[in-house]
């Protein structure tokens, strides 16, 4: 039976079990509860098709017609899209406890290692563990503080490569130095050694394997949605999948061995992965397996140095469709720093101009355009709709960031929105959910607070110590690429020159 023949086949057979679900539904007795609006979709497929290339886009759109809570009917599952930061809310903080866990479909199952990451882990007991543990080693306030060094000595190196650029007029590719600075920072915080050498083969094939698995994790797989027709992969996403994942895993796995090959080299200085580790052997209650320390290895790698990366790259690609941006953030740090030294962590809270650009990239570019997906554990109602189990929830954050009833001229890249003194307050750490770039809730992103000091610091650092410019006749490209993460479709490629003294690049 040749493929398209096989395809009706199934398509008949779903027709017929759509129909008859329908019939059940009507026939059956019982109170009817009221669910969200939303589109009719097609049968069998649902709304699937119409999400198309940019789904971020195609669900704010459609919450313009149906609302701020809208229920699509998505193969065999149906999905809640929350589109407005009163939305948010009701589900992030209201309905919070029954929307704690995710679906683990095929992007996780081959990406996260079955759900056994932080990220993707059943919300448990497990995942407590997970994050505790990250938090204590990299991400929570006290280790940011103790890792500020690696930063600090990471960006240096990063102005040293961009300065030898500018004195041979040579393009800076901002999204690969960018990753390729970030993954060394997080290398010596998890592992104790750089992993990349900027401009060499290893640093691009990392960037592109990061920015591939970015990408395909977030693209609507239809096999997720009707599950009889996963097998036949019609996408081929699955076998990108299996290949990539075959990829990173080979890497870990080579990390952990060499850093196991080298452990009497850090006794009395033990590293994140060296904590990870230990956890194996750890009798009393959960434990962290093999798998669990790959998966973490997974998660952040690629989106700690993926999702800061691309909001730096974008704050600054429109910065130069913005030049006087650019000219008052510098004035602003002349005053404060002056240019006879670099910017220090410690500058950041007199430098609020900085701040609200960072926000304001935030807000205009998340990273992640729509949450991870969360899952119902069980039947709730709010704001007059019924949820039940196993209903699937994606929360727009990208709408949100752009919705005119709370964002004046929302598509403009304006940072003097956070220069008032409600807008100062505003603050992306979830508990406004007007800017929610890192989720809010249980769920919230557990890399948020060093997301948003990564970016304001080597953002600011990149404003104070250079001037940038494209190269003659060329315009900075907005196209977005969707993904996890919202990527650029072209990456940005500038010509520096520095503005501060020469011996703060050695």
């Amino acid at each position: 039976m040749d493929t398209l023949s096989l395809l009706k086949e199934l398509f008949l057979l779903g027709l017929f079990y759509y129909v008859l679900q329908y019939i059940v539904c009507l026939l059956l007795p019982g109170k009817s509860r009221k669910l969200p609006p939303g589109p009719r979709g097609y049968p069998v497929v649902g709304a699937l098709p119409l999400l198309g290339s940019a789904p971020h886009v195609t669900l704010a759109r459609l919450a313009k017609q149906y609302g701020p809570i809208m229920r699509l009917k998505m193969g065999q599952h149906s999905m809640v899209v929350a589109s407005t930061a009163a939305a948010a809310r009701v589900f992030l903080k209201t309905l919070d406890a029954n929307f704690a866990s995710r679906p683990v479909d095929t992007a996780p199952m081959y990406l996260a290692y079955g759900g056994n990451d932080m990220v993707f882990a059943e919300y448990g007991p497990k995942w407590k563990l997970l994050r505790k543990t990250c938090s204590l080693g990299m991400l929570g306030p006290a280790a940011l503080e103790r890792w500020a060094p690696v930063r600090i000595s990471e960006v240096g190196r990063m102005l040293q490569s961009m300065y030898e650029s500018s004195r041979h007029n040579q393009l800076v590719d901002i999204a690969e130095i960018l990753s390729c600075s970030l993954a060394n920072m997080i290398g010596q915080v998890i592992l104790s050694r750089r992993i990349l050498q900027t401009g060499q083969p290893e640093a691009t094939k990392f960037k592109d394997m990061v920015v591939e698995h970015m990408t395909i994790a977030g693209l609507v797989n239809y096999g997720d949605w009707i599950p009889g027709i996963g097998w036949m992969d019609l996408q081929g996403l699955e076998k990108r999948m299996k290949n990539l994942a075959g990829r990173f895993d080979k890497m870990w796995r080579e990390m952990v061995e060499l850093h196991e090959a080298t452990a009497s080299s850090r006794k009395g200085n033990p590293d994140v992965l060296d904590g990870l580790l230990a956890r194996r052997n750890d009798e009393d209650g959960e434990k962290i397996t093999d798998v669990n320390i790959r998966a973490l290895l997974m998660d952040l790698f690629t989106a700690g140095s993926d999702t800061s990366s691309s909001s730096i790259e974008w704050a600054i690609a429109e910065m130069l469709l913005n030049p006087s941006i650019t000219k008052r953030a510098q004035a602003e740090m002349d005053q404060v720093i002056g240019r006879n030294r670099r910017l220090q962590d410690s500058d950041i809270p007199n430098l609020p101009y900085l701040r609200a650009i960072c926000k304001e990239s935030f807000r205009k570019h998340p990273s992640t355009p729509l949450n991870l997906p969360l899952i119902c554990t069980e039947d709730c109602e709010a704001e007059g709709y019924y949820f039940p189990k196993g209903t699937r929830l994606m929360v727009n954050i990208w709408a949100i960031g752009r919705d005119p009833d709370v964002w004046e001229n929302p598509t403009e890249f304006n940072p003097d929105r956070f220069m008032t003194e409600k807008g100062s307050k505003i603050q992306p750490n979830g508990t406004h959910f007007e800017l929610i770039p890192f989720g809010a809730g249980r769920r919230i992103c557990a890399g948020a607070r060093m997301g948003q000091v990564l970016v304001e610091y080597i953002l600011g650092t990149l404003i104070h110590a250079f001037d940038w410019r494209l190269p003659d006749g060329v315009e900075p490209n907005m196209d977005e690429a969707f993904g996890l993460a919202i990527q650029k479709a072209v990456p940005l490629m500038i010509l520096v020159s520095p503005r501060l003294a020469p011996h703060l690049y050695a």
